[in-house]
């Protein structure tokens, strides 16, 4: 059966909260994020602060050089995840089978439904008029027969847009990507291929495997396939956390050690509140400590042990410490989790 996929993805999420909140908001440049004088960074910002080149993960100061009138306000978590379950809520109105990638992401698996008639178009049409007026934001959505296509259709007509890549016009519509659609093709892989004339996927069709294998290794495959429109991904219903982690960056860089081990006793303190709704059904395999120096240079370590106390994470935060002897200006502190079915233990694995 051909598969009926469609990718949501809410406009401007977190700033579309806050302009549904106060609708003054809609008529300037903002944003959601951290405060300039503190290293704050955004977390996302409205399309009107898009036009003056205003990015999610740039820092604040720089967006504000780009856009000195640009309203930042600090956000509210809580109810940005509130405004998630009400549109994962409306998702599972029209089936189980959701593999969300963020509080604003998800795909859908609508292959084989009856509702609306059958038509993913439809359902996905209805979704976004339930998100409308529902939640009060807007969302866009892709309709493909792959999880590949349904993303980027779903941002071909952003914000607010619906875009359907129908089976008889995937090889059509493929070819005259540019190979920056391309999930995994970032700004390095793009010169690269630009340096074997690959600008679009129909150039990408005119490299073999052999070709694209030996130039990007497995990557290369992966290459190959997209660039037909060929993507057999399911729609995974669940991903297991590995880990829990906190970590704080400060407005002032910490000397020395000393004033690192300081900030422990909060950090563990966050830390456990938030794998307190994990404790019945996971359990601890380790602990890292993350530390990031001044100069950005970062260094994680690790322990493997089932039962934490604090003297673990003070003893990993000294060995971490020691391999820059420098100011640091983030700290962070985690749990590694074993598997949630797993007869052989698991290698513990570097903080990314």
């Amino acid at each position: 059966m051909q598969r009926k996929i469609i990718h949501c993805d809410c406009d401007c999420f977190f700033a579309a909260v806050e302009m549904r909140d106060d609708p003054t908001l809609r008529e300037v440049p903002m944003a959601v994020g951290g405060s300039s004088d503190r290293r704050g960074v955004i977390s996302t910002c409205n399309y009107l602060a898009r036009e003056y080149g205003v990015r999610s993960a740039m820092s604040t100061a720089h967006a504000l050089r780009l856009c000195p009138d640009l309203k930042v306000i600090s956000g509210n978590m809580s109810k940005y995840k509130l405004a998630s379950q009400q549109v994962m809520q409306i998702f599972l109105d029209y089936t189980d089978t959701i593999e969300p990638l963020s509080l604003d992401e998800a795909f859908l698996d609508v292959t084989g439904t009856e509702l609306c008639r059958g038509s993913a178009t439809l359902i996905a049409e209805e979704i976004r008029d339930r998100v409308r007026n529902e939640v009060g934001i807007t969302i866009s959505a892709g309709v493909a027969p792959n999880k590949f296509l349904a993303k980027v259709a779903s941002d071909w007509n952003k914000p607010d847009g619906l875009f359907v890549v129908k089976p008889d016009q995937v090889d059509d519509f493929v070819a005259q990507l540019p190979v920056k659609k391309i999930s995994g093709v970032g700004e390095k892989t793009a010169l690269r291929l630009q340096e074997l004339g690959v600008e679009t996927c129909a150039d990408l069709r005119m490299k073999t495997l052999a070709q694209l294998v030996e130039r990007f290794g497995k990557f290369g495959k992966r290459l190959f396939e997209l660039a037909r429109g060929n993507d057999n991904r399911p729609v995974r219903v669940s991903r297991e956390r590995k880990s829990v982690s906190i970590e704080h960056t400060y407005a002032q860089d910490l000397p020395d050690l000393q004033s690192c081990l300081e900030q422990l006793p909060v950090l563990l303190d966050e830390l456990e509140t938030r794998f307190a709704k994990h404790k019945k059904t996971r359990e601890i395999a380790g602990t890292v400590v993350k530390v990031k120096f001044h100069d950005f240079v970062q260094t994680t370590a690790e322990h493997a042990v089932a039962m934490p106390e604090e003297s673990h994470f003070r003893q990993l935060l000294i060995d971490a410490y020691s391999r820059g002897n420098r100011a640091v200006r983030l700290i962070g502190v985690g749990y590694r989790l074993k598997p949630e079915s797993a007869d052989q233990p698991e290698q513990l694995n570097l903080l990314n």
